[in-house]
């Protein structure tokens, strides 16, 4: 079985019960996943991204606010209320220049 490499492989998560051997691989896919579909800078809820992934809700919003981090690319995440305690979320990549 190959393991296939995401663009967050070198890239340190971090956490109180966090294990690299056990969790950097997940977590890498789990980001990649989450980053391939927002790049397209499309508003979407938590529902419609783990539609989307099949990702859990609340680690996609983990994931959202990781990317905003500097060693995951300091992208901009907006977020916006549309009702009854729901947001979406769109995320737009920070160009390198």
């Amino acid at each position: 079985m190959t393991i296939q490499a995401t663009i967050f492989d070198n890239l340190r998560f971090n956490g109180p019960e966090y294990i690299p051997a056990r969790d950097n691989i997940r977590l890498g896919k789990q980001i990649t996943a989450i980053y391939e579909l927002m790049k397209d800078g499309a508003w979407r809820t938590l529902e419609g991204i783990h539609r989307a992934t099949g990702e859990p809700e609340a680690s996609i919003s983990a994931q959202l606010r990781h990317l905003r981090k500097a060693r995951f690319g300091g992208h901009t995440v907006n977020r916006r209320h549309i009702g009854s305690g729901l947001f979406e979320y769109q995320l737009v990549i920070k160009m390198n220049i």
